[in-house]
């Protein structure tokens, strides 16, 4: 037996979790918050001094956590970028998160290379708010002095995963966390050099792109780090998700994500074509309006929480009584409609009762996520079984409308650290190619996620008739949006 460890670094805290290799059984664990401070006004910052993840990182290993560990991967926050220059040092903060600067950047990239389509068959995916390369963009715009002296372009986990070897001449990456950057084609396999000069405005140094059971190096220590992947990326492998699974997310907004063997390529810009931790692919399909139209909901009936709003849903039945909303709150990206609001469709005398607008906020939200799911099915994508993350996949009124919406098998797992699961999964696998007992084409085997199983059954003719009914009313309002 061997033992490994896997880190998260997310926007708030760092977890560490310490496994045995063989088998993924967590043995022990550690946190540590990121000290950060919240810009004006609240929120996360958009900018942030990378060593604060070190000093999280160090606080949350305290205690002797990695006693015994031969091997740690790395995982962290997507959307990140950390501007080297020639010497290693930082030009300025890492740029972090969905950075709402960047929406100017965004559409000027788009244009200059020719559009969406010109974007999707380069590099998988359209330029977005927050996404490296149009972190590179707003650089060059609004701090030409930092963007002349960025002369290396790493990412969070990137970052970590060379600190941690000592500053290396050798700088990498793995393809999961390429493939969101805006400039690597999870299609080709390969850097687009040439648009990150349309961004920052000159070449940069970029890490190199290493295998799914490769090795970053080893400390001088002995200590074998692995490649390292996204958060996203780490996620999916830690749930052990495969062919045929699909993962949606509900946060404020949501996102669904599915495995399939290779890159997709959508001129609409809908899908994002990422690669995963494994060799494979992970195209994703985002919503701007998840449980935030819960919360707007709940507010709007003056209830304390999202399950009070639950408690409320269920008194009323499938179809809401004929209530129809389309939770496009904060305008949406699918259907790409940025400008437009939500609808309430259906008012009728009887129907405007507080649990028959509660039941239709969550069916609502989970239609909405069901269009997302149909992107993916129209592409050719496998979907058999659906894993629910996130707060709301535990409330009632989710878990008894869902499996009918979605049509299909729905895995709410146990809560637990899955990035960090992950990224300690990733460092079994090179820990176990090193030592000539992996095929570093096959991961190793781990236990999966405690969960409970909720399949469609016999509501499923109702669901599927729910569902008809928000199709019909998101046709009639906006025709030929999806």
């Amino acid at each position: 037996m061997g033992i490994v460890a896997g880190l998260d670094s997310s926007p708030d805290f760092t977890r560490i979790v310490v496994c045995d290799s063989d088998t993924g059984a967590v043995l022990r664990q550690g946190y540590a918050p990121h000290p950060l401070e919240s810009p004006e006004g609240g929120g996360r910052p958009a900018d942030v001094d990378p060593q604060v993840w070190l000093l999280s990182l160090g606080e949350a290993a305290g205690g002797g956590l990695l006693e015994g560990v031969q091997a740690i991967g790395v995982s962290a926050q997507s959307n990140s970028v950390v501007p080297l220059d020639a010497q290693g040092n930082t030009v300025r903060p890492a740029m972090v998160g969905g950075d709402k600067r960047s929406q100017v950047a965004a559409a000027d990239l788009i244009d200059a290379l020719g559009g969406r389509e010109a974007w999707a068959q380069a590099v998988g995916s359209v330029p977005q708010t927050g996404q490296p390369v149009t972190k590179l963009r707003w650089l060059a715009r609004t701090e030409p002095e930092a963007a002349a002296r960025t002369a290396v372009l790493l990412q969070a986990h990137d970052w970590l995963v060379w600190q941690l070897l000592g500053r290396p001449a050798r700088r990498t990456t793995d393809r999961g966390g390429a493939s969101g950057t805006g400039y690597w084609s999870a299609a080709t396999g390969g850097y687009r050099p040439d648009l990150v000069e349309l961004a920052l405005g000159h070449q940069a140094m970029l890490p190199e792109v290493i295998g799914p059971a490769d090795a970053a190096g080893t400390t001088p220590e002995g200590l074998l780090i692995s490649a390292g992947t996204g958060e996203t990326q780490a996620a999916a492998f830690g749930l052990g998700i495969g062919l045929g699974d699909a993962v949606v997310s509900l946060g404020a907004s949501g996102s669904v994500m599915a495995v399939h063997p290779e890159a997709l390529v959508d001129q609409y810009g809908m899908i994002t074509s990422l690669a995963d931790a494994t060799g494979m692919h992970l195209p994703v399909v985002t919503t701007l309006n998840a449980v935030r139209a819960l919360r707007g909901t709940a507010e709007l009936l003056g209830v304390p929480d999202l399950e009070s709003l639950s408690e409320l849903a269920m008194k009323s039945t499938p179809g809401s009584h004929g209530l129809v909303l389309l939770p496009y709150l904060e305008g949406e990206r699918t259907p790409n409609l940025p400008h437009t609001a939500g609808t309430l469709a259906g008012l009728r005398r009887e129907s405007m009762r507080p649990e028959h607008l509660a039941r239709a906020a969550f069916e609502g939200m989970l239609c909405g996520l069901a269009d997302t799911l149909d992107v993916l099915r129209g592409r050719g994508v496998d979907v058999r079984r659906v894993f629910l993350l996130g707060a709301a996949a535990e409330l009632p009124a989710v878990q008894a409308a869902a499996p009918a919406l979605f049509g299909t098998q729905v895995v709410v797992p146990q809560p637990a650290d899955y990035a960090a699961i992950g990224s300690a999964r990733q460092a079994a696998w090179a820990l176990g190619v090193s030592q000539g007992t992996l095929d570093p084409r096959t991961p190793p085997v781990w236990q999966g996620p405690v969960a409970q199983v909720l399949e469609p059954g016999e509501e499923l003719a109702v669901g599927q008739a729910v569902r008809q009914q928000y199709v019909s009313v998101r046709e009639q309002t906006h025709p030929g949006a999806l």
